[in-house]
């Protein structure tokens, strides 16, 4: 099963769970990015790829954010 699934088809408790997994790839993917950066270790294209990749993260996590969060009409 995909991420980017259609969320409306998803219990708000799965879209919590999978969330904070999100968050934690998220949380995992800037700490090896900053390794990779601080020891000069990693090419531009590994860490061009793995903000790539963090980027797509947060999009996921604000979509379930968004989903999560009533709308409050003000």
């Amino acid at each position: 099963m995909n991420a980017t699934t259609d969320l409306s088809m998803k219990t708000n408790d799965v879209l919590r769970v999978e969330l904070e997994v999100f968050k934690q790839e998220h949380r995992d993917l800037d700490e090896a990015i900053s390794a990779l950066v601080q020891r000069g270790i990693g090419d531009q294209l590994t860490i061009q790829r793995l903000k790539k990749q963090k980027l797509r993260l947060k999009d996921i996590i604000s979509r379930i954010e968004d989903r999560l969060t009533p709308d409050i009409i003000a």
